[in-house]
């Protein structure tokens, strides 16, 4: 089952019913949850797959209710099995699970508690990282910038796993789907795993352009205008197929 269908098999399982007809809540949500977490490390394994991360060195969440799907800290994706689930509430406390969850728990819990987020994906992708090194903002080489909201902020140092991370963290999401995390990678957010994922893609895509573009000697790459942009996501209000 790849990962957009496990999502498919989430929402699906929270209309499942029990043998009288009635509803089952309690087997509903569990349904829920294993589909749920099924997508998530498909996810995660993509990262790697990509390119976007070495290692463990990424994280990927998905909430679920009032509970929020995690990444185990320090295990390789491809290891990951059903009985791994690992949940906290947004809080913090850990609900489902023994393993510990990933170092960066801070991080992914502000978002929530911040945003209306079903997903969060933060990588190290090797374009965007580079980028967060050079600039304090990604300039504006595609369209696709007005799919994060904006110029895409970097996010000033902090050691990985602090609150103080995620405070910085949160300033350069402010009005943004997505931020750069200086000497550190990305980390983005969407109403679900697809969209998470997608936006992180897209964010490392236009590093490596941005970076690709600047390099060459004696020219300067063009860049997008506040009104194009705001053009841009008008149309993208529209983008997609309609139910």
């Amino acid at each position: 089952m790849t990962y957009s269908r496990a999502g498919e098999a989430a929402e699906q399982a929270s209309g499942r019913t029990g043998a009288d007809g009635g509803s089952a809540p309690e087997t509903a949500g569990e349904a829920a949850r294993e589909a749920a977490w099924e997508a998530l490390v498909a996810t995660a394994r993509r990262t790697v797959t990509d390119g976007l991360v070495v290692g463990t060195s990424g994280n990927v969440s998905v909430r679920v209710g009032d509970t929020v799907l995690v990444t185990p800290s320090g295990v390789p994706y491809d290891r990951l099995a059903p009985e791994d689930i690992t949940g906290v509430d947004l809080d913090g406390r850990q609900v489902l699970g023994t393993l510990v969850p990933t170092s960066e728990l801070p991080m992914h819990l502000a978002v929530y508690r911040a945003t209306d987020a079903g997903a969060v994906v933060h990588t190290h992708a090797v374009h965007a990282t580079a980028v967060s090194l050079l600039v304090p903002e990604l300039p504006p080489v595609h369209y696709m910038t007005a799919a994060l909201g904006g110029p895409v902020r970097v996010a000033p140092y902090a050691t990985y796993g602090t609150d103080e991370l995620a405070r910085a963290m949160l300033d350069a999401l402010a009005d943004r789907t997505g931020c750069l995390l200086r000497n550190h990678g990305t980390i983005t957010y969407g109403t679900s795993l697809d969209q998470a994922y997608d936006r992180t893609a897209q964010l490392e895509w236009m590093c490596r352009l941005w970076l690709t573009a600047s390099s060459v000697p004696g020219r300067s790459p063009s860049l997008l205008t506040e009104e194009q942009l705001a053009e841009v996501a008008d149309r993208l209000r529209e983008y997609g197929q309609r139910s």
